[in-house]
């Protein structure tokens, strides 16, 4: 894959998959823009940042992003498990606002340069909660399938742009965000035996996939759903 000179804009690159995915762009070129709450120390010095939040005021966006926009990655997410009697409308509003409204913000402030790149792609991040009934998982696997939905739309909507769009789905991937969830070798043993392949994915599994999908090497590919999670989505093993 090569990026050279190809404009990509990650939202949430300060860590976890956004950061890994920024290191991996650098790597093969690309022109990187993003949008996060906070900066990295471990970016690039050639990086272009904006502060923002995505549930904030959005207007500097417009400004900050180049004429052209070849890809768009919104990597911000949340991890909400709880029983479904302790969940609050708060989880509920939260999750949906963050994973869903922030990227339709965001696509929105982003559109006019994505079309003008005449054929981008936007990558849009799910779980594999959404498709997998798993308990404790009702407020996150909601909003993951609503931001299925809009993306499928979207990729409906754009194609005539030649605009794609497509989703990566994960399992439990070893990011800060799941930092709770993976705090002790006994909560990590017995999150990589749930998963077929018996191991907990990395960030650099699903950079890989991500920046994939935003390469000229899936041009023909759009309106996508596609799992990376160890198998736990489709198989089952014992």
């Amino acid at each position: 894959m090569n990026f050279n000179g190809k404009n990509i804009l990650v939202v949430g690159g300060s860590s976890g998959i956004g950061l890994s995915l920024i290191k991996l762009l650098h790597q093969q070129q690309a022109n990187i823009y993003t949008i996060s709450r906070s900066a990295s120390a471990e970016w690039p010095e050639d990086v272009h940042f904006l502060k923002a939040d995505v549930l904030e005021n959005l207007d500097a966006v417009e400004m900050f992003l180049p004429d052209q926009l070849h890809g768009l990655v919104y990597s911000v997410g949340s991890i909400t498990l709880k029983p479904f009697s302790r969940l609050t409308d708060e989880d509920f509003l939260k999750d949906f606002q963050l994973n869903v409204l922030g990227a339709a913000r965001i696509i929105r402030q982003a559109i006019k340069p994505i079309k003008n790149a005449a054929g981008s792609s936007i990558v849009l991040i799910s779980s594999v909660a959404a498709k997998t009934g798993m308990p404790y998982h009702a407020s996150i696997a909601a909003a993951k399938g609503a931001v299925e939905g809009m993306a499928l739309s979207l990729a409906a909507e754009l194609a005539i742009q030649h605009v794609r769009v497509n989703v990566v789905a994960p399992s439990l991937t070893d990011t800060p965000l799941a930092q709770t969830l993976l705090s002790t070798a006994e909560k990590r043993e017995a999150s990589a035996k749930r998963h077929p392949l018996g191991k907990i994915g990395q960030s650099e599994d699903i950079s890989r996939l991500i920046a994939f999908l935003l390469s000229d090497e899936t041009s023909w590919m759009t309106g996508q759903v596609i799992g990376m999670d160890g198998g736990l989505g489709k198989l089952k093993t014992s």
